[in-house]
């Protein structure tokens, strides 16, 4: 089995393409923090991102959702965001990365949990507010620059998929894959 994340800032499209990869048959797993974000704010939690435990909560997630797919069928599968991803918004929130989510990047390299090539997905000019999307443009710029680095801490390939339709973007990555589009 394959794994290959998509990154990015907020609000760049990644869960737009991984609809659409999902469209064509292949296997999705979905973004946690924005998940737990919600749950979060149902019990009433006006910035989750702030309160002590976020970030333990979201690696949880991610490593369940990692053991759910284990036996995923198909060649393939997509995750919207990985821990790499936790690291980013640790930083971006400035606080020190918890023990839980420092294991969870040494099981993963440890492991090679997922391919070493990453689709980084740029920004498409603008972001668009949602309850748990509450980030300016310019803010999602330096969250993007945050992800950056912080997959290439951990040695991962950055694959650059630009701004353009939905169909394309998606067709861009199954083509780095070696998969050809459906």
């Amino acid at each position: 089995m394959r794994r290959f994340i998509l990154t990015g800032a907020p609000g760049a499209g990644k869960t737009a393409i991984l609809r659409e990869l999902e469209r064509r048959g292949y296997y999705v797993v979905e973004e946690a923090a924005t998940d737990v974000i919600a749950d979060w704010q149902a019990r009433g939690m006006e910035r989750p991102w702030r309160q002590e435990g976020f970030l333990d909560a979201v690696v949880e997630t991610q490593r369940q959702r990692l053991e759910r797919v284990a036996d995923s069928p198909g060649a393939a599968e997509f995750h919207d965001r990985s821990v790499v991803c936790t690291a980013a918004l640790a930083e971006f929130l400035g606080v020190a990365r918890p023990e839980t989510l420092k294991r969870e990047l040494d099981r993963i390299a440890r492991e090679k949990v997922y391919e070493k090539q990453v689709f980084f997905v740029r920004n498409l000019g603008f972001v668009e507010a949602t309850a748990a999307r509450r980030i300016s443009f310019e803010e999602s710029l330096r969250f993007e620059r945050m992800h950056e680095a912080a997959y290439r801490e951990f040695g991962f390939d950055l694959v650059f998929v630009e701004a353009g339709p939905v169909a394309e973007r998606a067709a861009a990555v199954l083509r780095a894959c070696g998969l050809g589009a459906k």
